[in-house]
């Protein structure tokens, strides 16, 4: 549990990290001040700032670089723009506050507020963008090292290790639904015999029509033995009832490897975008569809069991939560990074920008029902674990 816990605050924090490092780039790409670039969440265990010599000065507590500047009687080191690199006690991401994103400061050339709509669009969607090129990077070592994948339809230079047969889907009053198979057991074996593919394991069971035949399956960590009695329907081939697929290890030369690594990022966020359309179709429908979210206590436990699978299943996993992350943060609500390019969008339309009083209390409002959302999702998550 305790290493789960962990794996998962690691996990977040690249993610988190890594989206916010975008908004870094690109604030400081056009010249807006980054007042303080934190790993982990306020408040402050320590920081570190430059002065006008170019020295690093430690910062204690949460006073900002220009109040202990001037208590010290020096100047900001100005290449630097008197940004504080921070840790922080909540080691749940990271963050940073760039200047006159609340709106504040129109006037000053380093402010976000007083940039050019489009470099402001820029800043706001580039912590998205960060997390697509990070699942990438990922897919990319992931598919140099090996990812776990179906090899039905496989990219040029592809070489295939540990070939396994995948159960996709159990059919409903067959010998594999009354054996308890489930979609995503690995077959092993079938009576002792080792199974290689698709058609090995089909004419397995063709074999034993009517006869009690012990299957060694893997289901996510564990290995366990279940039997089950092939039936032949109708005169027939005998089979169990399920749907089947072959996977394996599949690793590429390291050009291939990167481009399959887009192609694999492109094709999931698609899938992503249809999967909650559908997903909010449903909501509108009246549907019950709370057992489709997770939260972090779900997200956490999910962590823990790709994990145990492997480095590879991990890599995996954290690269599509790192999807996951980019379309929801790019979603036009209130308090997230599409919501703020909504009110540029606004704005581009009208003329001129929505009142900052106002936006602000969407984006507060918006903020208070996310967290109320979240912890609505953790309390179901929680009854599913209890």
């Amino acid at each position: 549990m305790l290493l789960t816990i962990i794996i998962f605050i690691l996990v977040l924090s690249v993610l988190v990290f890594g989206h916010e490092l975008g908004h870094f780039f690109t604030a400081r790409l056009f010249g807006v001040k980054a007042e303080e670039f934190g790993f982990g969440f306020p408040p402050r265990a320590i920081g570190w700032y430059k002065n006008r010599f170019g020295k690093w000065r430690r910062v204690i507590g949460n006073r900002s670089a220009e109040s202990l500047a001037e208590s010290e009687h020096e100047n900001l080191h100005p290449g630097h723009k008197a940004t504080i690199y921070s840790l922080n006690w909540l080691p749940l991401g990271g963050f940073v506050k760039i200047k006159g994103e609340g709106g504040e400061g129109k006037e000053d050339k380093d402010s976000f507020a007083g940039r050019k709509l489009w470099q402001r669009a820029i800043i706001l969607v580039a912590g998205v963008v960060m997390n697509v090129i990070l699942a990438w990077f990922l897919f990319t070592v992931g598919y140099l090292i090996g990812l776990p994948q179906s090899t039905d339809t496989l990219g040029a230079g592809a070489r295939v290790t540990e070939p396994q047969v995948v159960i996709a889907e159990v059919m409903p009053n067959t010998p594999a639904a009354a054996a308890n198979l489930k979609a995503g057991d690995i077959v092993l074996r079938v009576a002792g015999a080792s199974v290689a593919t698709e058609k090995n394991l089909q004419d397995m069971m063709a074999s034993r029509a009517n006869q009690a035949t012990e299957l060694t399956i893997k289901r996510a960590d564990q290995t366990m033995m279940l039997s089950v009695t092939p039936t032949a329907p109708g005169g027939g081939r005998a089979t169990m009832g399920v749907a089947i697929f072959a996977a394996g290890l599949v690793s590429y030369p390291f050009f291939n490897a990167i481009w399959e690594g887009l192609r694999t990022a492109g094709l999931l966020i698609a899938q992503i975008v249809v999967a909650l359309v559908t997903l909010v179709g449903h909501a509108f429908a009246g549907q019950n569809v709370g057992a489709e979210f997770a939260g972090p206590v779900g997200i956490a436990s999910i962590t823990g069991q790709a994990a145990r699978l492997g480095f590879t299943y991990l890599l995996q996993f954290v690269a599509l939560l790192s999807l996951n992350l980019a379309i929801v943060n790019f979603l036009p609500l209130p308090a997230l990074d599409g919501g703020r390019l909504l009110f540029l969008l606004i704005e581009r339309i009208k003329g001129k920008p929505v009142r900052r009083e106002v936006e602000n209390i969407i984006h507060n409002i918006g903020f208070w029902l996310l967290i109320a959302l979240i912890i609505l999702i953790t309390y179901h998550d929680l009854r599913k674990l209890f």
